[in-house]
């Protein structure tokens, strides 16, 4: 699943959010104010507009991931990773973006399943997958970008993981991707992880008051967590409309051909914010000249190797099979850039 809780904290931590997101916003505003006054209006309206327009969606979004948790219906996962690899790869794959997991909360889940023996080609399907599409992104997608963007990039990252899949379960027959885990994993606490609830789910949650808590505070935290990413980047969105000329994004991103796509992925993870929070920003650079090829390969690449996905890799596996996902991200990206390029 995309990002949709990879921040969490255990209590208030004043400092902590002063240097996040919100103090990003809060710093771009104030600059907007000192440096350009006449801008301060349109920027503030234009966000608080974008923000109620994606209200419905944020809404349903974070009310639909905290039923999935609160249900236990997350341990439905487990299933792809079981019988035939074939199968278990495609599975991993259509699974990988409706999990209710963020990038901290899949480690444990990926170590158990690497730690017993689950095929690395299912895992890194999963692991590919897992990123770039979930409920909620494909709502908030589609609200900003359209149906049809949506659809595609649901289509490629369900493509990409099957495409990392396979590739890996290849090359794992050799002898160089044997023994994939690190000797010693040292993960750092960037969420506050629950336990899931073990055996199957219980649709009617609300009959239990633990599940009824988790309810809630999944509700409340990944709704200020969604909050946070979409203002700063609705923020972005006015000031890149406002102050970057739209001559220097076509240049660069836009046209046919496989340069802009390329330049997209290369982009694509030093840019990247997280899966939401790119919805605008790409919506801003398609409306400055980005070709919809690179805008795909953008949020690809960007949305794989963006440094929560990307630690939840490394922290677990050795670098030859963090630098095999980087590579099917990469090779992927092009592939889902030049396709969706020629249909679009």
């Amino acid at each position: 699943m995309a990002e949709t809780s990879q921040s969490h904290s255990h209590g208030p931590n004043f400092t902590r959010y002063l240097a996040g997101a919100w103090g990003a916003s809060v710093a771009l505003i104030a600059l907007i104010a000192l440096l350009d006054p006449g801008q301060l209006p349109t920027t503030l309206t234009k966000t608080a507009a974008s923000l109620w327009s994606t209200a419905p969606f944020i809404l349903f979004a974070v009310l639909a991931v905290a039923f999935l948790k609160a249900s236990g219906a997350e341990n439905l996962l487990a299933r792809a990773f079981e019988g035939n690899p074939v199968r278990m790869v495609i599975m991993a794959a259509l699974l990988g973006g409706l999990s209710p997991f963020c990038s901290c909360e899949v480690i444990p889940f990926i170590a158990a399943l690497l730690a017993l023996g689950a095929p690395l080609g299912a895992v890194m399907a999963f692991w590919l997958a897992s990123p770039l599409m979930d409920p909620a992104m494909f709502l908030i997608t589609s609200g900003t970008l359209g149906w049809d963007f949506a659809i595609a990039k649901t289509i490629a990252a369900i493509s990409l993981g099957i495409f990392g899949g396979f590739g890996m379960l290849i090359l794992s027959r050799s002898v160089v991707f044997a023994d994939p885990l690190r000797e010693k994993t040292n993960i750092g606490n960037c969420c506050s992880v629950q336990k899931p609830f073990s055996g199957k789910p219980l649709w009617r949650f609300w009959s239990e008051a633990p599940r009824r808590e988790v309810f809630k505070s999944t509700t409340l935290e990944n709704g200020l967590f969604l909050l946070k990413w979409l203002t700063l980047a609705y923020v972005i969105e006015t000031m890149m409309i406002a102050y970057i000329p739209a001559e220097m994004i076509a240049g660069v991103l836009g046209g046919t051909g496989v340069g802009p796509i390329f330049m997209g992925a290369l982009v694509g993870a030093p840019a990247y914010l997280n899966g939401y929070a790119a919805v605008p920003l790409v919506d801003a650079l398609l409306a400055q000249g980005m070709s919809q090829g690179a805008a795909m390969s953008f949020v690809i690449a960007g949305g794989v190797s963006c440094i929560p996905a990307a630690i939840a890799v490394w922290a677990l596996v050795k670098p030859r099979v963090f630098a095999a996902y980087l590579g099917f991200a990469v090779t992927g990206a092009m592939i889902a850039g030049i396709i969706w390029q020629a249909v679009a």
